[in-house]
């Protein structure tokens, strides 16, 4: 199985699935000659031409209106909108009309769009671009928010999105396109709405999403070195949400921490420990913490920006809090 960039497998994606279906077409700000503002579409035009790969004006809420015009009249448009912060110019596309489209028409008319986009910090572009908002666009039904931690579920999950009838976000952390791993050639997919067990464990839970189910991965490696040995659940999608498989690891572990970027307050983490309390309270011997973004605009300075976002330390550090909380 070759070993290739993050990057390298979206790329992948978007060949095989514009070679299946001629309807798949890619626009948005500079996707033909500069290949993305992240590479990802770099060479795509010379295979499939102007007309299915095309640069527009620096307009998100026309892009936005764009990609759902072309869904609706039988395309199947992927959108890249740069990053998610960009995406707020975009939302009255994304949330009034593509999430809605279905449901207003009684199920006649879908909306078959991918919108492609990063999120996440890290790369010291401050507060205005190195926002995680994905938590904003989860809160909508209509919408699917899908969000790859490795190369094979960047390719597996982009596939299945671009197939998929409903309008689908589909956010790329910025720190993970030179990311390498093994991802499947050929007809590769990864359902969306289902999580995955990462690394199995017994003693305790650690729900995560995007990069920081890699360093949630990484946490459960330093733990383990300590004699606990933490169950990593990576979510992959955010909405649909697969809490069986969360529920599953919290029954057998009976701990949890969930692990995210995005700010604390009304985060996926307070979804997430909602729905434990909910569905599994019985089982649980501890509560559960979250660790999660410092609630602040993101800092430029490089030094306060790592301050600002979780790491395996600060998992590591939750962890042990709960467990000499609990007396164990």
């Amino acid at each position: 199985m070759p070993i290739i960039t993050y990057r390298e497998a979206l790329n992948h994606a978007l060949r095989e699935e514009m070679t299946r279906d001629e309807r798949v077409l890619i626009f948005g700000e500079d996707v033909v000659a500069y290949g993305g503002a992240y590479g990802v579409t770099s060479g795509l035009v010379n295979d499939f031409g102007d007309k299915r790969v095309m640069d527009t004006p620096i307009a998100e809420g026309g892009i936005g209106g764009a990609a759902v015009g072309a869904a609706m009249g039988g395309l199947r448009p992927v959108a890249e909108l740069m990053t998610i912060n960009f995406a707020l110019l975009a939302s009255d596309a994304i949330i009034n009309h593509a999430a809605k489209v279905l449901h207003m028409f009684g199920g006649q008319m879908s909306v078959p769009v991918v919108f492609r986009m990063t999120g996440g910090g890290g790369a010291q572009l401050a507060s205005t671009h190195s926002q995680s908002l994905e938590v904003l666009f989860a809160h909508v039904p209509g919408l699917k928010v899908v969000t790859p931690a490795t190369p094979a579920d960047a390719k597996g999950l982009l596939k299945s999105a671009i197939r998929d009838n409903n309008p689908v976000l589909f956010i790329e952390h910025a720190l993970l396109y030179r990311v390498r791993g093994e991802v499947p050639e050929g007809e590769y997919l990864i359902p969306l709405g289902q999580a995955e067990v990462k690394r199995e464990g017994k003693d305790i839970t650690l729900v995560a999403y995007s990069r920081m189910a890699l360093v949630a991965l990484e946490a459960a490696d330093r733990l383990s070195q300590e004699g606990i040995e933490a169950e990593v659940v990576d979510l992959k999608t955010l909405r649909p949400l697969d809490m069986e498989t969360v529920l599953t690891s919290v029954r057998k572990t009976n701990r949890a921490v969930t692990v995210e970027e995005t700010w604390r307050t009304y985060g996926i983490g307070a979804e997430i420990a909602s729905r434990i309390q909910e569905e599994a309270f019985d089982y649980l011997d501890a509560p559960i913490h979250r660790v999660a973004g410092v609630e602040v605009p993101l800092p430029y300075a490089k030094n306060l920006e790592q301050a600002a976002i979780p790491d395996a330390g600060r998992v590591v550090e939750a962890v042990k809090q709960l467990f000499v909380r609990t007396g164990v």
